[in-house]
């Protein structure tokens, strides 16, 4: 085969993400993708991709050290795949909840963070602070549907909510409304204060 043909010939390595893995999102397997990319060298971070759930290893046949290198790396990463944290937007796709919704749990604690992670923005000299979640955790969350049921709780409790409220207002125009009726009685039986000279007038019997 000439030179320049066995240049050509593509070294491919192909890893399927599974499922316990990546718990059905795309979001999660992007993730893992990027983890490997921050594991592998410069020259070796381009050559990995992701098609769906597989990872795709691909360089040029002269580049056999750097490749098989790149896939022992690889491969030490996946076998830390199941135990990297699960970040926010990871955890947001794979149970379906909202950011708002995240911020909410996590304050009552219903959602428990396994911690806090700091990273700094690409390009930016600005840090950011977020927390992170197990993934036997989220997993677990996941299987009994648990979002579904803190939706739950979260509606019964505004709807008990609005109606204490409801009923708070309620007590509260009462109390005006005694107030104002007490004082209007009070008007009624007060005869007022006695007029001046009365008496005088009194005596003089013109009242007769």
């Amino acid at each position: 085969m000439p030179k320049h043909e066995k240049n050509t010939v593509e070294l491919i390595r192909t890893w399927t993400l599974p499922v316990a893995v990546t718990m059905g999102s795309s979001v999660r397997a992007k993730g893992i993708l990027q983890e490997i990319q921050a594991r592998l060298p410069a020259i070796s971070k381009k050559a990995i991709s992701l098609d769906g759930s597989d990872l795709i290893l691909a360089m040029r046949a002269e580049e056999k050290a750097v490749f098989n290198a790149a896939v022992l790396v690889i491969s030490k990463a996946l076998d830390d795949a199941p135990l990297l944290p699960v970040i926010p937007r990871e955890i947001e796709d794979i149970l379906g909840m909202k950011t708002s919704e995240r911020h909410r749990w996590l304050a009552d604690g219903r959602l428990r963070s396994a911690g806090t992670r700091t990273v700094r923005l690409a390009g930016r000299a600005r840090q950011i602070t977020f927390h992170v979640f197990e993934p036997k955790v989220v997993d677990e969350l996941l299987n009994r549907g648990a979002v579904d049921e803190w939706r739950v709780e979260d509606a019964e409790a505004k709807a008990e909510k609005r109606l204490q409220a409801s009923y708070q207002a309620k007590l509260t125009r009462l109390s005006k409304k005694n107030k104002r009726s007490k004082k209007e009685d009070k008007s009624a039986d007060d005869p007022g204060p006695p007029l001046r000279g009365w008496e005088d007038f009194d005596l003089d019997g013109l009242l007769r």
